[in-house]
């Protein structure tokens, strides 16, 4: 089971931009590889995923902010933050899946996302 490790968050201003990384133990490639978020109060809320095929998806919220990506010969997957809004304060975290819209099989500790207006 691969093991999974980000980092990149931080704390930006409205506006901003981050990119936040997961390191991945093994190769990804087979996976449906995602980003989710859980703020304080708030449901987990998958923001984005990428199918084995290549395909991505995004949450309504992000969408045309954010986008997802992947270094397979790094076992790397990225999410590109940009024009970031206080309510994307969360702690994010990469995850994989057998197929997109199953159940995470593995998800690392996460990273911290603050937006201040």
């Amino acid at each position: 089971q691969v093991q999974l490790a980000e980092s990149g968050g931080g704390s930006v201003q409205a506006g901003g931009s981050l990119r936040l990384t997961c390191q991945a133990s093994g190769n990804t490639a087979s996976y449906c590889m995602n980003w989710f978020r859980q703020a304080p109060g708030k449901e987990r809320e998958t923001v984005a995923s990428l199918s084995s095929t290549g395909a991505p998806a995004y949450a309504d919220p992000v969408k045309g902010r954010f986008s997802i990506s992947t270094d397979n010969a790094k076992n790397m997957l990225y999410l590109q933050m940009n024009s970031l809004k206080p309510e994307d304060t969360a702690m994010y975290y990469c995850a994989a899946a057998q197929r997109c819209g199953w159940s995470f099989i593995s998800w690392g500790q996460g990273t911290q996302v603050t937006v201040t207006s």
